[in-house]
């Protein structure tokens, strides 16, 4: 092997720390594991973003930033978020751009960056960019959670970079409170790390729906993306929805009504970037039902769990949409707290390729918590999946989405939590496992607590939280399944009871793929070799 081929898998595994996304170890021929050989490492970069919050005047909108302590990582490096500006708004706004306190609140948030096309206005134009370059939120240790505050319709989608100790594992929480109108209610979503496909079922086009797709792009070049819809009938024309273009640094919410003039109540949306890479999640608002974010389901896969459904929620609507021209039969479960069970009269399912499916499961959880758990009856084709849940009666219900997500993994983490409004569900569906849950110091000061469970096989949880003592402010929670080989799934509800509607809003924790496995450079000489 020569020096060339040496200096490459030198070049290799440092990226391989750096993004966390690549990871050079496999098992050889013999069946020799050489993943044994492979240090973990904690990633030094990661990006996310989050969507605009919304376009009530009404909105109050908290961000909370939160980095896991992870072993190796160290107390160096950065963490921060900026303004992203709406494309479609007029360049001239600049001198509305956003000012940043020091505790991280935010006033007056910009819609566009300044212009710096014209000669004369070249020094105005550079301070703008400085002024619009301001954090909106900038984490000061790994450990402690950071939050900041804004209002009204202006808020900016952001784009967020951490370096260093503040990178793995590093999570935001984006929650707003509309108290009145269209989407009125609580909205929650977790800020995602960019990436080129998303699938989501569970949107509409329907009158009392209004939704919107919103695509962030983080990159100096413009993304090119594609939006596809799917119904009970299979794939639904639409009319703009194929080469939209991102611009650079900015973010475009995009009406899902005005891509097509068919009016339906369950609908799957695939968002395929051609060129770049962007962050997507769908703002759904009903005219009676509040709204909420819907994040992307997880990966097409035969087996789904959509964990945590609410043990109090009235009307849960399963929707499932089968990729492809494959059908898929699948087995609907509810892992209940005393093991699995069969919802009444939904024993099965069956979702034909390309189209998508809806069926009520009504108050499936009846009291207790829940989470439902999809598996192929034979070879079934991959599917997504995600549930809309109303709670409350009458014209005091409000509603959310849980997408079908990834499990814990090693370890996973969610902000914003909340000392009497925040429940947390892991449930284990094939295997009993044993779970660390800690709870972060305060944004205002606190002690860490950590609690340890058994999560037994095929149940759902809803764990007692270990709340910091003396907290102050919000917290964060972090995940960790101690059974090596067993998955668990897990999701975080936030409520808020406002005028007798009940809002809230669950956010799932998949994987925060904090670490990556990086071979020793002997190992990739000897699997190279082969």
């Amino acid at each position: 092997m020569n020096r060339t081929t040496l200096s490459l898998i030198a070049g290799t595994v440092a990226l391989a720390a750096i993004t966390g996304f690549a990871s050079l170890s496999e098992p050889d021929a013999s069946g020799t594991d050489t993943a044994e050989a492979a240090a973990v490492l904690p990633v030094e970069r990661s990006g996310l973003l989050c969507p605009a919050p919304s376009a009530s005047d009404l909105a109050e909108t908290t961000y909370t930033s939160f980095t896991p302590v992870t072993k190796g990582a160290g107390s160096d490096g950065s963490a921060q978020l900026q303004a992203a500006p709406r494309e479609s708004t007029d360049t001239a706004a600049t001198e509305d751009d956003e000012k940043t306190s020091e505790d991280g609140k935010t006033t007056d948030t910009p819609d566009a960056e300044g212009s710096d096309t014209d000669k004369a206005d070249t020094d105005k134009a550079d301070d703008d960019k400085k002024t619009a370059a301001k954090p909106v939120l900038a984490p000061k240790a790994p450990g402690t959670p950071v939050t900041g505050e804004t209002s009204g319709a202006d808020g900016p989608a952001l784009v967020g970079t951490a370096e260093g100790g503040f990178a793995p594992g590093w999570t935001v929480q984006q929650t707003t409170q509309v108290t009145a109108g269209n989407g009125r209610g609580l909205l929650g979503v977790t800020c995602t790390a960019p990436d080129t496909e998303f699938w989501f079922p569970g949107v509409s086009t329907a009158a009392d729906r209004t939704d919107y797709v919103h695509l962030t792009n983080p990159d100096d070049s413009a993304a090119v993306a594609d939006i596809e819809l799917y119904g009970k009938d299979g794939a639904v024309a639409t009319t703009v929805g194929e080469g939209l273009t991102i611009p650079a640094h900015s973010t475009e919410p995009i009406l899902l009504s005005t891509l097509t003039g068919e009016k339906q109540d369950d609908l799957t949306v695939h968002v395929n970037v051609r060129s770049g890479r962007v962050g997507a999640a769908v703002q759904a608002l009903d005219d009676k039902l509040g709204g909420d974010w819907l994040a992307a389901s997880t990966d097409p896969a035969g087996t789904l769990v959509v964990p945590g459904i609410p043990k109090d929620a009235t009307a849960v609507r399963l929707v499932v949409f089968a990729p492809g021209d494959t059908d898929a039969d699948l087995k609907v479960q509810l892992a209940a707290p005393t093991g699995l069970i069969t919802p009444a009269g939904q024993e099965t399912l069956h979702v034909k390729g390309g189209m998508t499916t809806a069926v009520d499961l009504g108050d499936v959880t009846r009291g207790e918590a829940g989470s439902l758990v999809l598996t192929p009856t034979d070879g079934s084709a991959p599917v997504v999946a995600a549930v809309r849940v109303v709670r409350g009666k009458g014209d005091k219900q409000e509603s959310a989405f849980i997408p079908a997500t990834a499990q814990v993994g090693a370890r996973a983490s969610v902000a914003g939590n909340g000392a009497k409004d925040t429940t947390l569900s892991l449930t284990a569906p094939t295997g009993t496992a044993k779970v660390k849950v800690t709870a972060s110091a305060g944004t205002g000061g606190g002690t860490a607590a950590s609690q340890t469970y058994t999560i037994k096989q095929g149940t759902t949880q809803d764990v007692r939280l270990p709340v910091p003592a003396g907290l102050k402010g919000t917290y964060a929670l972090t995940v960790e399944n101690l059974t090596a080989g067993t998955p668990v799934y897990a999701s975080r509800t936030l409520t808020a009871t406002d005028g007798g509607i009940p809002g809230f809003t669950v956010q799932t924790l998949p994987d925060d793929r904090g670490t990556v496995a990086v071979p020793e450079a002997d190992e990739d000489l000897r699997v190279l070799q082969k």
